[in-house]
């Protein structure tokens, strides 16, 4: 289905039909079906309701970088044009930034039950000495191959060496996506998490490389009402790797009553 929000057409479904709302925001480079087993695995007592947030997926790009912020003011556009007024959000990766955005603001239009971060980003990775020479080393090759002579004389080679810079998410974006995540990765979000006020479910991959789980621990030590919980052997996209622990882990979290009715039974 589509919606138009703001000038801007919006991929989004809903499935399921629970008496409760659950939003899930995606990662970097994804489109809403990477997480259509994430949906599945709540839908019979949820409400899931998924999206390509604005340059994902199918939906249509920011015609200006977008900052977390402005991804977060059009998450509420999209629950309000969807008239949803209560909801719980999970987010994987950078969608677990525009929700610590959102549940660290005053006021919101909208009551946030429930959060769940998995693999989450938000916390701005310290670089070591030698990540510090690759950016300077990148920085003066950067200079030359702007160089109209060195255009003129290597053109083939210079394009080559752009099309190896950066990380893959980087890589695989494009310009205006580019310049968007640049200013969501030299944002810090730290001072946000404090003031998130929700009971919140970290979901971490232990040999997650993109945020590494050091960041998952540091979140559950910064946000008030935390848990923490560790997949074994499994890396950033956590619910794609060990579906069947993630679905218990999430299940556990947001139909309590299910595991207190299993408790019993024993």
């Amino acid at each position: 289905m589509q919606i138009n929000i703001d000038g801007y057409n919006i991929e989004y479904k809903i499935t399921g039909e629970g008496p409760d709302t659950l939003v899930i925001l995606q990662g970097w480079g994804t489109s809403l079906a990477t997480y259509n087993t994430v949906a599945a695995a709540v839908e019979d007592r949820y409400r899931v309701v998924q999206l390509d947030m604005p340059g994902f997926g199918l939906s249509d790009e920011p015609r200006e970088p977008w900052a977390v912020d402005d991804f977060a003011d059009f998450v509420l556009h999209f629950l309000d044009a969807l008239e949803l007024r209560k909801v719980s959000f999970l987010g994987h990766s950078y969608g677990g930034r525009v929700i610590i955005k959102l549940a660290a603001r005053e006021d919101l239009p909208v009551e946030i039950e429930h959060i769940v971060l998995v693999d989450s980003a938000g916390i701005k990775q310290r670089r070591s000495n030698d990540q510090n020479f690759r950016v300077y080393k990148y920085k003066v090759l950067k200079r030359l191959a702007n160089l109209k002579i060195a255009q003129k004389l290597c053109p083939e080679l210079i394009e080559d060496w752009r099309s190896r810079q950066g990380s893959a998410d980087y890589r695989n974006s494009t310009p205006m996506m580019r310049a968007c995540m640049v200013i969501a990765v030299n944002e810090d979000l730290q001072d946000c998490m404090p003031k998130i006020k929700q009971d919140t479910l970290l979901i971490w991959g232990e040999k997650d490389t993109a945020t590494p789980l050091e960041e998952g621990k540091r979140m559950d030590e910064l946000i008030p009402s935390s848990g923490l919980a560790v997949i074994p052997g499994v890396g950033h996209y956590s619910f794609l790797e060990a579906p069947a622990a993630f679905r218990a882990i999430l299940r556990a979290y947001l139909i309590p009553e299910e595991t207190a009715g299993e408790e019993a039974a024993q």
